[in-house]
């Protein structure tokens, strides 16, 4: 990274641990890493809480409560320590090829929107999306649930007929399972799930062991909430396996973006991996998305924007769609095809469908020397040789993560925003990022390696900040703030005029506009919390890290010179 002086290295040492960490083997001091909080984003934020409230996360987070919720952990900062390490890695691959980059700029605030950007592009296109009701109204309540003998547990399954035969099993009335599916099924984009109150009665009936039976016999996985935030695996971010090498090659030289020139074919769905291949396209990658004939069903999901679900397109535009049916033998030989034009593959199959198909590592790499092959998957091998259905909330449960995230004195309860399906796929990119600057400079192929659990098990948790009275968000009289992490308490006594404990109470009394001036007239900068991601969106102190176009995006967010 580049010098700093201490305070600076003080306020983003989450980020710049990440990033070291992330490039300690594969990077040279060549190419300079500077990360501060706003990057072009013109406010004053001065720390981790205050973009977390300014940038739509703890708004997303706490969707489901009906009020903004701080996450316990410095999980934008961690994004920004990847984003970094991404940055550099780019950076190092052009150099390789030619390029006179010396140093990438990035950001915590960046890094904040990119986690958003779903929710952020749906607030912006459908006015009714952040007018909807939230979880706990209309008699519906969030997982977890829990069981007769107190086991707090998550349930996770992606088709609707296993989730019908579940819940038959368990004696639910047909009424609450068919009301019950949708929010279900739609909470990894609206970051709510109101579920009728019966289906949490019927598992507050039932014992655990009833519940996993159940479960197992019908094709749902569930488990059991960690109560304990330290990490249970020692898990590496990334591994890499070297593959067979190409023949010595000429690279061009990138004119504009560090990986123009560069062909990846990603064959993914949901969240994970079409972020992988929405990151390497912004730092400039010709991205080939692989679906199934009749194209992704992720495309219909409303809202829409022009003719396809913004969802979708605000982690695949740009990208170049063609359809191949993998499951058949002219598919699989279209596949090799279009694998031989390309330097890198990605793809988030389920454990053993690669095999299955004969599309792994060995396989392909036959049609690609050199070929970087990435597979981006739930748990990888830390859960055994048949581990449970690897998505974002049940990662979450098993890891710690999200007892990490929660107040102290509350029961463990995952976050309904994407927080590990967004860090997996960044963790994705990166893994591939290091085997593409491995293949520039040696011509070998790398089979990359990374899963939920590894972007999982970058958080800290030595350190949780997990919320008090006074870290916010704070309820003022027409809405919220948040306070400096690390205000002294005179200064906060000098702009709310009562004791530290009292803080909150006094909040209320006025708006957030007059505490953020009183705050700016003693030197203490108060952060007004986004509740609404329609006001980014006509904030125009965001204008210079967002794009529009049919919907609202964050632009690339990396500065490169």
């Amino acid at each position: 990274m580049s010098a700093a002086p201490a305070s600076a290295r003080a306020r983003t040492r989450v980020a710049t641990d990440i990033h070291a960490r992330l490039t300690e083997d594969v990077a040279d001091a060549a190419v300079r890493c500077a990360v501060d909080w706003s990057g072009p984003v013109r406010a004053t934020l001065p720390d981790e809480a205050a973009v977390q409230a300014a940038c739509g996360i703890m708004h997303v987070h706490g969707r489901s409560a009906g009020r903004p919720l701080a996450l316990g952990v410095d999980y934008a900062s961690v994004v920004a320590g990847v984003l970094a390490a991404q940055g550099t890695l780019a950076a190092e691959i052009a150099r390789v090829r030619g390029a006179r980059y010396g140093e990438v700029r990035t950001s915590v605030a960046q890094a904040a929107l990119l986690s958003v950007q779903q929710y952020l592009a749906v607030a912006a296109t459908d006015p009714a999306d952040e007018a909807a009701p939230r979880s706990e109204v209309d008699g519906g309540r969030r997982p977890p649930f829990t069981t007769a003998d107190g086991v707090r547990c998550e349930l996770e399954t992606l088709d609707a007929q296993p989730w019908l035969r579940f819940w038959q099993a368990l004696g639910a009335e047909k009424s609450a399972i068919a009301r019950g599916w949708f929010p279900f099924q739609q909470r990894f984009g609206t970051a709510t799930c109101a579920l009728p109150i019966a289906l949490h009665d019927v598992i507050g009936r039932t014992a655990f062991a009833q519940v996993r039976t159940a479960a197992a016999e019908s094709g749902v996985a569930v488990l059991p909430i960690r109560d304990d935030p330290a990490s249970p695996w020692e898990v590496p971010a990334c591994t890499g396996t070297a593959l067979p090498a190409a023949a010595p090659r000429t690279w061009s030289v990138p004119a504009a973006a560090p990986l123009e020139g560069i062909v990846v074919v990603e064959s993914t769905r949901r969240v994970q991996g079409p972020v992988a291949g929405h990151v390497l396209r912004m730092l400039g990658a010709e991205v080939i998305r692989v679906e199934p004939p009749g194209g992704d069903p992720m495309r219909g999901l409303p809202p829409m924007a022009g003719d396809c679900s913004v969802r979708y397109r605000s982690l695949n535009d740009g990208k170049r769609t063609v359809e191949v049916d993998i499951k058949s033998a002219a598919g699989r030989r279209e596949l090799h095809d279009l694998v031989a034009g390309a330097e890198a593959f990605v793809h988030n199959w389920a454990p053993g469908k690669a095999a299955q198909l004969g599309l792994d590592a060995a396989d392909l790499v036959r049609s690609s020397p050199g070929l970087v092959y990435a597979w981006a998957s739930g748990w990888g091998d830390a859960a055994g040789p048949n581990p449970p259905l690897g998505t974002d909330f049940l990662v979450q449960a098993g890891s710690g993560l999200a007892a990490a995230l929660t107040p102290r004195g509350t029961p463990a309860a995952p976050s309904l925003m994407t927080l590990t399906d967004v860090l997996g796929g960044l963790v994705c990119a990166n893994g591939v990022l290091a085997g593409l600057l491995r293949r520039v400079r040696t011509g070998e192929g790398t089979r990359v390696d990374t899963s939920l659990l590894s972007g999982a098990s970058l958080i800290p948790r030595d350190q949780l900040h997990r919320p008090t009275a006074t870290d916010g968000p704070l309820r003022t009289a027409d809405g919220f703030l948040v306070l400096p992490r690390d205000i002294d308490p005179a200064a906060a006594r000098a702009v709310f005029g009562c004791a530290p404990d009292d803080i909150a109470f006094r909040c209320r009394d006025q708006a957030t506009r007059t505490w953020v001036q009183r705050g700016a007239e003693v030197g203490v900068e108060l952060t007004p919390v986004c509740t609404n991601l329609r006001d980014i969106a006509a904030d125009a102190r965001f204008n210079s890290a967002l794009g529009r176009a049919e919907h609202l995006f964050p632009l690339p967010p990396w500065e490169f010179s």
